[in-house]
């Protein structure tokens, strides 16, 4: 009996633990909700639901909101902040990769989510569920990940006691990038760094594209070529020339890239050459580049880095400390 009832109250202390956390609100975007409210667009809370909802073949945990825009209809989904960071986690890499690795991602996951939180001014949500921000993708359970969110519980990277804006992404492609070259804005603690991410599927790419579908997103017609006209302090493409009838027109690579799709063009670290109607773009890495690089992050694990030691290799001068307000 006495096992019996200290389980039972061990129980209504993670509970009643759970319950008093710090909560996060996720404006949930997918292939039906596709849209943000606009920074002066009225919107109306028309309900709210609990439990684990399935919308759109995904289960959410925690409460969703419905509210409605002159735009459509917007779920938000409050959660405690650590059952949202095991679903990131989750989401972002592999349940298989090595417990450091999974560590280093809860750690910067959480950081990053606590900054959003803290910056964001919109009262009705904190964060948004798509790579505007981090991948969050409902329910996503995995004994190992939840392992390694417990053991590293409120830990958040700081700079100056404050959490940083903790910039991470999938491969470098051997260097991560400057934060003023994607960002224009350079960050103490985001300095470039050598990384080996050799495993990674995204080491090495090779992207065909004809020349109808650049004209298409740049909106132009008629061009002759597009070449590489500048590169980033990294070696990365910085700006391509477009050349067409009418003159030339220049175009940051962050922005070719956003216009295609980051899948279509993976980074700006390519080489560019052209095969009759289509232009061969060689590339590197997948991401902005900035900060940490996940699979750079999962060979130092292997290689019998703690998670500590990876954090701060690539984020120089930052310490873990808990989040006090949770």
């Amino acid at each position: 009996m006495h096992t019996f009832l200290s389980f039972v109250l061990f129980v209504v202390l993670l509970c009643t633990r759970a319950e008093a956390g710090t909560a996060i609100k996720v404006l949930i975007l997918d292939d039906v909700f596709q849209s943000i409210p606009a920074k002066d667009e009225r919107i109306e809370r028309m309900g709210k639901l609990k439990g684990d909802l399935l919308v759109n073949g995904t289960h959410y945990p925690g409460d969703i909101e419905i509210w409605k825009g002159t735009s459509g209809l917007f779920l938000i989904n409050e959660l405690p902040l650590e059952e949202y960071i095991k679903n990131v986690v989750s989401a972002e890499v592999g349940a298989d990769w090595d417990m450091e690795a999974l560590k280093v991602q809860a750690v910067i996951a959480r950081t990053y989510a606590i900054f959003q939180k803290l910056q964001n001014s919109n009262p009705n949500y904190d964060i948004t569920s798509s790579v505007l921000h981090q991948v969050y993708k409902g329910t996503n359970e995995n004994a190992r990940i939840t392992y390694a969110v417990m053991n590293t519980e409120g830990e958040v990277l700081t700079y100056n006691g404050k959490p940083i804006e903790a910039f991470y992404h999938s491969t470098s492609g051997g260097m991560t990038e400057a934060a003023d070259e994607v960002f224009g804005r350079s960050y103490p603690y985001l300095k470039p760094v050598m990384g080996s991410c050799e495993t990674s599927p995204y080491w090495i790419w090779e992207r065909r594209i004809p020349v109808e579908e650049i004209e298409k997103v740049l909106n132009v017609s008629g061009i002759r070529d597009v070449r590489i006209s500048s590169y980033t302090s990294t070696r990365r493409v910085k700006t391509v020339d477009v050349l067409l009838g009418s003159g030339t027109i220049t175009v940051k690579a962050t922005d070719l890239r956003k216009m295609l799709g980051w899948n279509r063009l993976p980074s700006t670290n390519f080489s560019l050459s052209r095969d009759t109607g289509t232009f061969v773009f060689d590339g590197k890495g997948y991401g902005h580049g900035v900060g940490l690089c996940q699979w750079s992050s999962l060979e130092m694990a292997r290689s019998g880095m703690n998670y500590r030691d990876i954090l701060s290799y690539f984020y120089p001068g930052t310490v873990i400390q808990a989040y006090e307000n949770r």
